[in-house]
């Protein structure tokens, strides 16, 4: 397996936020998605061998060619710069081939490595976001796998005929068929008029350059005039867009199985501070791939449970409120956890557990929960001129049952969920669980009942109350240290401020619902509805004939096939007719607005005409 290293790191750092950092400030996002994508490529691939190959900053041989080479591309920001030694060191770490040389770049010595791998009859894949490099392609020995998506986990492999299939050309062909149709990336431009679609057509057709260039004469005259016009551009593309097979030094031999140092490697993930379980697994997986001990680079196990050091399940409503006094008497914030019997705020309360900082706990049932006493007191609990806060992983659920019960919470002042979010935005997982793992080194006690609803008021330690309660405790306890990380990352602000007050706001606003004037929806609808249909007339006029507006397939023949539009991305389907395509189209032809404006209209109808009165339908 032959990675650019380069290609990687940018896709991962611009397909996530740059707020995930290390409690010391490191961002850590490029490293993150990277380590990520690496490892599931090994995971998933199972290579013998892995190089990632990575560009130097020193200019190339391309840039002593062509001096505007990539001219028009930003400076890489810094917090991109100080990531890339820090990859350097991951795949160190993972004891995988690393090379750079001077003046060449990474697909140069990628395409050195892959000819080579050919030549001994060893298949490879070729990882990378960069399409030159499906010129290589070569069955059964190179393909290369494409990251295609703008995320870090979908990849595509090419063979020979996905190339074809993609371009509509053979891989052989493609540099040929690639310096017609240019790359405005690296700032190579094609021949004006001439797409992905009819570059291929005139490969095709002609093969080569020169016979292309020898059969202009038998074009359009605009195409005609554009080929010739431009041929120098074009012969020059096709040099720089070829990749090197020779950079000298680089030797596939010199690298051998990777050899995982597991103490380093550890090092490294406790510095970027990813204890991510999903990640953890899929590394252990893929250092047994590689050959090491998957032990060695262990996550950090939970130590002891989070438990209640006393459970009270109170009999009576009046019991419920003396235990609540109790707890307000002892702490000044009170945590709680809730159980439903199916989503959380969607469907019926089952219990609610509150604790105070001495990890005590009372569970209280729903029943409970709605009586006038209890909610009184919980009120109380809520009431902004009140000693106590309030606490909770995920507190809208309840805030806004307790707000359809008559009852407003204003003193919420820590959600630990809502914390681990805005700390790491990237991980996707915010369970009580995970979070406690990460931030506590802990477990949680007790089974998972509770999380499905079926709470049990035995004895028995590892019950649902039992669960429900630890919950409550470990919120109590990851105030603090969520607190310290969002602090560390300039957050606390925005989390105290803004985040925690939405909370309530939320709740009270889906415990309240939307109030619409039925007439006053009627009305919409029928105005948009009128714009839709002028606007579908007015487009087939502009168009010359009739079709559906709304198929694809023949949007495409229509802009691209007949009016001869400039096609500007390919998806899997063919060209692309979505609204950014179609935004850089404005100004070819007027059927471009006419359709800008239309997608606006049917837009507004689904959300405001037909489709928000389907929704009140039965109100």
């Amino acid at each position: 397996m032959l990675v650019d290293g380069n290609s990687l790191t940018y896709r991962a750092f611009f397909a996530l936020p740059t707020d995930i950092v290390t409690s010391s400030g490191q961002v850590t996002n490029a490293v993150y998605g990277f380590t990520s994508m690496l490892v599931n490529l090994v995971r998933d691939h199972r290579p013998d061998r892995v190089v990632v190959a990575f560009d130097r900053p020193e200019p190339t041989f391309r840039h002593e060619k062509v001096d505007t080479y990539k001219a028009q591309r930003d400076e890489t920001p810094d917090i991109l710069v100080q990531q890339m030694g820090l990859v350097r060191e991951l795949v160190e770490a993972f004891g995988m081939g690393m090379v750079e040389v001077v003046g060449f770049e990474a697909d140069d010595v990628l395409a050195t490595l892959a000819t080579q791998a050919r030549d001994h009859g060893d298949p490879v894949f070729v990882v990378t976001g960069d399409r030159d490099a499906y010129q290589l392609v070569e069955d059964p020995f190179i393909k290369v796998l494409y990251t295609a998506s703008r995320g870090v986990s979908e990849l595509k492999l090419f063979d020979e005929k996905g190339v074809q299939e993609r371009s509509g050309v053979t891989p052989d062909r493609y540099v040929t068929y690639a310096a017609l149709r240019g790359d405005p990336s690296d700032n190579l431009p094609g021949v004006p008029g001439v797409g992905e679609k009819k570059a291929a057509k005139l490969v095709n057709d002609y093969g080569d350059l020169d016979a292309i260039f020898a059969a202009a004469g038998d074009q359009t005259p605009k195409l005609a005039e554009n080929l010739l016009a431009h041929e120098a551009q074009v012969r020059s593309n096709a040099e720089m867009m070829e990749l090197i097979r020779d950079v000298p030094g680089v030797q596939l031999d010199d690298f051998g199985p990777p050899e995982v140092n597991g103490p380093e490697l550890q090092r490294l993930l406790n510095f970027f501070e990813f204890r991510s379980a999903s990640l953890h697994q899929r590394l252990g997986e893929a250092i047994e791939v590689l050959g090491g001990q998957a032990a060695d680079v262990a996550s950090e196990q939970p130590g002891a449970e989070v438990a209640a050091a006393s459970l009270i399940t109170p009999a009576t409503a009046a019991d419920v409120v003396a235990a609540l006094d109790e707890l307000a008497g002892a702490s000044d914030r009170i945590c709680f956890a809730s159980t439903w019997q199916g989503d959380a705020g969607r469907t019926p309360l089952v219990s609610v557990a509150f604790a105070g900082t001495s990890d005590q706990v009372v569970v209280v049932s729903a029943a409970q929960m709605a009586d006038p006493a209890v909610l009184e007191r919980i009120a109380g609990l809520g009431a902004p001129d009140g000693a106590t806060s309030v606490a909770a992983h995920g507190a809208k659920p309840l805030l806004r049952w307790l707000a359809g019960h008559g009852v407003d919470v204003q003193t919420l002042r820590a959600d630990t969920e809502l914390a681990a979010y805005l700390v790491d935005p990237g991980d996707g997982r915010y369970a009580i669980d995970g979070v406690v793992s990460q931030y506590l080194g802990q477990g949680l006690g007790g089974d998972q009942a509770s999380a499905s609803g079926q709470l049990d008021f035995g004895d028995s330690p590892d019950d649902g109350a039992a669960r429900l309660a630890a919950e409550a405790v470990a919120v109590a306890r990851l105030v603090e240290p969520l607190n310290a990380a969002l602090e560390a990352r300039g957050l606390l602000s925005l989390y105290c401020d803004i985040e925690l007050p939405l909370v309530r706001v939320l709740a009270h606003m889906e415990a309240v619902g939307v109030g619409v004037d039925i007439d006053v929806l009627r009305r919409i609808n029928t105005s948009l509805t009128s714009e839709a249909e002028s606007l579908t007339t007015a487009i087939t006029d502009a168009a010359g004939e009739q079709f559906n507006v709304n198929s694809t397939p023949q949007l495409r023949e229509v802009l691209f096939d007949k009016l001869g539009l400039t096609p500007q991305r390919r998806t899997k389907t063919g060209f692309s007719t979505d609204a950014a395509s179609l935004e850089k189209l404005v100004g070819e032809h007027p059927i471009v607005e006419l359709l800008l404006r239309y997608r606006e209209v049917e837009k507004l109808r689904s959300t405001y005409g037909e489709g928000l009165l389907a929704e009140v339908a039965d109100d």
